[in-house]
């Protein structure tokens, strides 16, 4: 330190005492004129004339409200994850603890309660020794420095932000005349309140709430002594007395406080002495903020974007982002921890997060639309040589910016429903020799009324032979879908996918689209396979069923938008031929103990392998698609997956995994059956009229019907769901033929 002599100093105190004294005159001109006196007529001309100029300040302003956490809950209501830019939850001053309200009041602003928006006495000191040698001590009061936390809260550029915290006198005569309009709009105890909520603690604490909650563990009204002083010290200066970087300041400037409160009578010296002498008793909980550390991260990522499209948190995306991050909003969500924990559990035991494949489960809720798991192989995060990604590949492209994978023979069940819609009987059966060469002159006709040109040729992976639509689909033979879709056209299976939320490019209204060509997520999947659980109502799927505003107020709500898109005889229908997949089909070692059914996927070239099963509860969809290291498509076969190198099939595949995930959910899942169908009633008289079917030249009889099944517990009726809650309901097992393959 360099210490001047006398001689050095004395020439310049004229000129200080003299500059001391101007701005001091015109100081007590800006009380006279604008605070204190209601007589300015003996004030000088110069302080009139600054008390001129700071009555043209803006009288008014208007606090925003401050930004808010916004919290996520799960379907218990339980917290799941947390969205903020400031970690802050705005409290009443009625739920701050008494000695936190002494605390503060005694180390920043003793006669709060007395004086009007400025302590006259506090300020002028502080103003006076400033201009004496050169400094900018304190002296604002609470009100002042309220005013300033708005100011700098509410700046949004980065010239508002410096004029905000700039270190001059006009800055101090600014919040003045803001403080002393805050005083006439508002009480003390209500300008004490909003003070408490807007400070900032350190430690990314915003507001006494989360500083009590972050530094002790907590709530704002329970806070003792020892913490109250501790936090009232902070405020002078978060970052140079943060507790938990800086113990020994924070304690030396919480005994500060505590020497201020005796000094004041708010506590005994003796009891500030014993508390002088002891540690911070710090409890720290960091709060997470986002969804990287959530018990259901892509989930959480999904909710997030999900809500970003959504124009009632705002008119833009940035008034959306705003909003969600800052708007204290309470999001209630449909995820089911007990299904997402399954999900994972499946997910991960099958793919490992550096494999060159994804794996991916999505469960939906039949009936309602709600996503109850999302889970993926690849964890969140930036290691990508740890697998790390925040693509998520479970959802469409807007809400996980990532594409699908083709879905294979899981698609054959548009075209299935499609035919069932325009009356078609399951015993409609077709020569399936293989293979078959489709010809250019069939009724293949896409969307726009034009006929499929072209060729190409199509092959069974199992057997040949006369199929009917119980045989087809559970051997998911090829063929029979490649002639079941040249009598119902290309167009109405493309229709009905994109009715049940799938997003089909006109270009694949081919042939093939049977075959699984377009790129879909898991949960659009899930969604559609949820409309035959839910005996033909769609719900479009949503992660959110409401959304409140900071104060409570319903900002979204989401009951789920439903709406019939086949009747109940063919729904029921296709549930019992899926059922057969699961009880005759290449699902036989994939069966649960409740009532369920299911298709397999495998794509051209085995690239994506997939299992969609269902029961009347629960729609889930499990996909494994290969990568290579740039992320693109690529084949399964010969790699090793999950430590060892697998059979690329959907029912060895990806069907263990789904029952992997359904079967750690047994004891939740009702034992509930699907409804026997009605073949009497297929067609869609009570949906919309369909064009009637036209059956193809050689239908051979039906196979005869295997013995019925046991009769599980049916359950409580519901006309939306399977089955009518009746015991005399006879639910048989599926009435097709059995069968066995490999798929």
């Amino acid at each position: 330190m360099v210490v001047r002599s006398p001689g050095d100093r004395a020439p310049r105190r004229p000129i200080r005492s003299i500059v001391t004294m101007v701005l001091v005159s015109a100081f007590c001109g800006v009380l006279v004129a604008g605070l204190l006196l209601p007589v300015a007529s003996f004030v000088g001309l110069s302080a009139r004339n600054v008390a001129t100029g700071f009555e043209n300040l803006p009288l008014d302003l208007e606090q925003e409200p401050t930004p808010q956490r916004t919290t996520v809950l799960d379907s218990r209501g339980r917290p799941l994850a947390y969205f903020y830019n400031q970690n802050r939850t705005d409290i009443p001053l009625e739920d701050v603890a008494p000695v936190m309200q002494e605390a503060i009041l005694a180390i920043e602003d003793a006669r709060f309660y007395e004086h009007g928006a400025i302590d006259v006495r506090g300020t002028l000191r502080a103003f006076i020794n400033n201009a004496a040698d050169g400094a900018t001590q304190g002296g604002s009061s609470i009100t002042q420095q309220l005013v300033k936390q708005i100011l700098v809260t509410q700046a949004e550029t980065r010239a508002e932000r410096a004029e905000a915290t700039e270190t001059s006198y006009s800055r101090k005569l600014r919040e003045l005349q803001f403080a002393m309009a805050y005083e006439r709009e508002y009480s003390k105890d209500q300008i004490l309140e909003s003070y408490l909520n807007i400070a900032y603690f350190g430690d990314s604490a915003y507001g006494i709430q989360e500083a009590a909650q972050h530094y002790f563990s907590v709530d704002a009204a329970d806070l003792n002594v020892k913490q109250a002083a501790t936090l009232s010290g902070l405020v002078q200066n978060p970052s140079a007395y943060n507790p938990t970087r800086f113990p020994d300041a924070a304690i030396t400037r919480r005994n500060i406080v505590l020497a201020r409160m005796a000094q004041l009578d708010l506590i005994r010296e003796q009891r500030a002495e014993r508390i002088i002498g002891s540690d911070l008793g710090l409890e720290v909980r960091q709060l997470p903020n986002g969804c990287v550390s959530t018990d259901a991260p892509f989930f959480c990522s999904y909710v997030q974007n999900f809500l970003l499209e959504d124009d009632a948190l705002g008119a833009t995306p940035r008034d959306r982002l705003r909003t969600l991050n800052e708007g204290g909003l309470t999001i209630s969500t449909t995820v089911d921890l007990r299904h997402q924990r399954a999900a994972d559990s499946a997910v991960q035991a099958t793919v490992d997060p550096t494999d060159l494949a994804i794996g991916s489960i999505s469960m939906v809720e039949p009936g309602s639309g709600e996503v109850k798991a999302i889970a993926q192989s690849r964890p969140m995060g930036n290691a990508r040589r740890d697998g790390e990604t925040y693509l998520n590949y479970s959802v469409p492209k807007i809400y996980g910016n990532a594409n699908g994978f083709q879905a294979g023979s899981t698609f054959k069940l548009f075209v299935l429903a499609s035919a069932l819609r325009q009356g078609a009987p399951p015993s409609t059966s077709f020569n399936t020799s293989s293979p078959y060469e489709l010809p250019s002159d069939t009724t293949y006709r896409d969307c726009a009324g034009n006929d499929w040109v072209g060729s190409d040729d199509v092959s069974n992976s199992t057997g040949d032979g006369y199929f009917d639509m119980y045989e087809g689909t559970q051997d998911s033979v090829n063929i029979y879908f490649m002639k079941l879709e040249q009598f119902t056209g290309i167009c109405k299976p493309a229709e009905l996918a994109r009715q049940m939320g799938l997003e089909v490019p006109t270009t694949d209204e081919v042939p093939t689209f049977a075959l699984g060509v377009t790129d879909v997520s898991s949960l659009d999947m899930a969604s559609a396979y949820a409309t035959f659980a839910a005996r033909g109502k769609f719900c479009a799927p949503h992660p959110v069923t409401e959304v409140l505003d900071s104060d409570g107020e319903t900002l979204i709500s989401n009951d789920g938008n439903c709406r019939r898109l086949m009747s109940r005889p063919v729904a029921d229908t296709i549930n019992d031929i899926l059922r057969g997949v699961q009880q005759f089909g290449f699902g036989v070692n994939n069966q649960l103990s409740v009532p369920s059914a299911a298709k397999t996927g495998t794509t051209q070239n085995g690239r994506t392998v997939a299992y969609a099963g269902y029961t009347p509860a629960l729609s889930t969809f499990a996909t494994i698609a290969g990568v290579d290291r740039a992320g693109n498509p690529a084949g399964l076969s010969g790699k090793v997956i999950g430590g060892s190198i697998r059979d690329i099939s959907g029912s060895g595949f990806a069907g263990p995994m789904w029952a992997q995930a359904m079967r750690a959910l047994e004891d939740v899942l009702p034992n509930r059956n699907f409804a026997a169908p009605d073949l009497s009633r297929l067609g869609d008289a009570d949906v919309g009229e369909e064009p009637p079917f036209v059956p193809p030249p050689f239908m051979p009889p039906a196979f005869p019907s295997p013995p019925p099944g046991p009769t599980p517990d049916p359950g409580p009726a519901d006309p939306d769901l399977p089955g009518d809650g009746s015991p005399d309901d006879p639910r048989p097992a599926p009435n097709g033929p059995g069968g066995q393959g490999n798929n």
